[in-house]
């Protein structure tokens, strides 16, 4: 049982783990994990970072820099015996790519762990009861609002054994995503186009229908301020049963192109989660955003608005199954951002879990609008 102090330095501790953890790559099927190993006293003597799938986890990567004196200095061989470790995550418990995190700091002699969230995947979780078992102080909790956010999208998909989903879209403040004519390109302006290459490249795959690549031609890579490829780019999925033109850019996109139906939203979302995508981001027209939101699986939107009046028909979303105000989709707004002369609003579910989920998850047709490509 931890005193008043010494939660009070664990949190602060923990905050310094999420500062790690953040430095691994967000992409791919592995969370972000940071960890800190400290003395009786409280002082850090090593600390580590996840770097991504076959590298070692964040306990393992501290472990091993304790042949350093001072996080750098010269090799000591100091024994982790005694210490304390703080984890982002609770230590996994699985043979993967790596060995089990809970015996390696078991092995250690590491004496208390403490740790923000619990991890909830069927294989890697459990591994707080098998410390405890062999007689390991446990620790779980600490600073867990905060570590819930910075890991909400890999929670969100771990827990739903499906892809975290973001869907986006640009409007004008009337609510239209073209002009009546079915121009879009541009609504919003350079500063929130930029960010939206950003969130590509946060993201696993990258989803639009068939309307948008026919009417755009979108390349959907994650692209610099000059227009130079980003390191990290997303997997191109197209959902619709047209054809893809053979020129189409898509074609030439670096990362793989896949294409499904889209008449079964959670079928797909199934075989992308398998396949190791944890994080999608949904562009497109209206029909692709309404499908995936009033099939109940929207779990964040970014919403860019543009200090512009279009009027028409075209407006951001389609049909959501809501047919009088009681029925209404309520959300939260998280952040209120300005992107130049444009704002974006980043909104979730108001009830923290994605909307109710309708029966079908169907993508009928996808009319094209602004993707930022």
């Amino acid at each position: 049982m931890s005193t008043p102090e010494q939660q009070t330095q664990h949190e602060k501790l923990m905050l310094h783990a999420l500062s790690l953890a953040s430095r691994g790559p967000i992409t791919g099927g592995n969370p972000q994990v940071g960890c800190v190993l400290v003395d009786a006293a409280g002082e850090i003597v090593a600390e580590g970072w996840h770097r991504g799938a076959g590298t070692p986890h964040a306990e393992v990567d501290a472990l091993t820099k304790l042949t350093a004196s001072k996080l750098g200095g010269a090799a000591t061989g100091q024994s982790a015996a005694g210490l304390t470790a703080i984890v982002t995550l609770e230590p996994c418990n699985h043979q993967g790519r790596t060995g089990p995190c809970s015996e390696a700091l078991i092995a250690a002699g590491v004496t208390r762990v403490v740790y923000a969230v619990s991890d909830p995947g069927k294989r890697s979780g459990g591994g707080s009861e098998r410390l405890r078992d062999a007689g390991v102080e446990v620790i779980g909790g600490i600073a867990a609002a905060e570590a819930e956010e910075f890991l909400h999208s890999w929670l969100s998909a771990t827990r739903l054994q499906r892809p975290h989903v973001t869907v986006k879209w640009a409007s004008s403040l009337d609510g239209r995503s073209a002009a009546a004519d079915g121009t879009s390109q541009w609504i919003t302006g350079t500063a929130a186009r930029q960010h939206v290459h950003e969130q590509r490249a946060r993201a696993d795959a990258i989803v639009v229908g068939t309307g948008t690549v026919l009417a755009d031609d979108p390349s959907l890579t994650a692209r610099g301020d000059g227009g130079e490829l980003l390191e990290r780019q997303p997997q191109p999925v197209v959902l619709g049963r047209r054809e893809i033109p053979v020129g189409a850019q898509l074609r030439h996109h670096p990362a793989q192109l896949r294409q499904f139906d889209g008449s079964d939203l959670n079928a797909a979302l199934a075989e992308l989660f398998e396949a190791g995508i944890r994080r999608i981001f949904v562009e497109g027209g209206p029909t692709i955003a309404s499908a995936f939101i009033t099939a109940g699986l929207a779990d964040e939107l970014l919403i860019y608005l543009a200090p512009k009046l279009l009027g028409g028909p075209k407006v951001a979303l389609s049909e959501l199954g809501v047919s009088t105000i009681a029925e209404a989709k309520d959300l939260s707004i998280t952040e209120l951002r300005p992107l130049g002369n444009d704002v974006l609003i980043v909104a979730r579910p108001a009830t923290g879990a994605p909307f109710a989920q309708s029966a079908t998850g169907t993508v009928v047709a996808t009319p094209a609008t602004e993707t930022g490509a």
